[in-house]
């Protein structure tokens, strides 16, 4: 092989293996540009079920958890929160929850599965903000001697009995929503899917 040969050879392999070597290099930076399109684990999440342990959660207690980027909050109601639910009936704006903010199995008095548990999601119907908790009854934490324990909305005043059920003449035009949600047991439940399709 004559030495013109020889290099066109060098020449083609080397030709080769830097084609191969950029193949590779543009295969490397494509990667993570690619999988950024992807949607991520957070995303994927924010629209899918939440399961939730509810044992441990004491009677007069909440807990907060997520579901779809909102808060939604778990209330296990004690007696005498529970008590409190028929006498605010005229003093609340919808108390048979009429207007659809729950599933129709949670459209009773407590607007619950179980009585004892509100599950409702943590934001005000009136302008989105999440309101506080003000469980204490009377003058205690701020509101009117007739309070007998609920949700106040910081922003605009709206009040929430323990039923998330909106007061007459405040700014929220209607209840908490209700998201819908099924018992796994007796301590699990899970929200934002349930059997009786709602």
């Amino acid at each position: 092989m004559s030495t013109e040969g020889k290099m066109d050879c060098g020449r083609r392999r080397l030709i080769i293996a830097t084609a191969a070597v950029g193949g590779v290099g543009v295969v490397a930076a494509m990667v993570p540009f690619l999988s950024s399109m992807l949607p991520s684990e957070r995303a994927k999440a924010g629209g899918a079920a939440v399961e939730v342990d509810i044992g441990s959660i004491d009677p007069g207690q909440m807990i907060t958890v997520e579901w779809r980027g909102k808060p939604v909050w778990i209330l296990n109601r004690s007696q005498e929160m529970l008590d409190s639910l028929p006498k605010l009936d005229d003093a609340v704006a919808d108390p048979k929850s009429e207007v659809k903010q729950q599933p129709d199995y949670c459209k009773n008095e407590t607007r619950s599965i179980k009585p004892n548990l509100l599950v409702a999601v943590g934001i005000c119907t009136h302008l989105g903000c999440s309101p506080s908790t003000k469980f204490k009854k009377g003058t205690e934490e701020g509101m009117g001697a007739d309070w007998l324990g609920g949700f106040l909305c910081p922003c605009h005043g709206s009040n929430f009995d323990f039923a998330g059920r909106v007061f007459k003449s405040k700014p929220a035009p209607t209840n908490l929503e209700v998201p819908p949600h099924m018992y796994l047991t007796d301590t699990r439940i899970l929200i934002g899917e349930d059997k009786k399709g709602a």
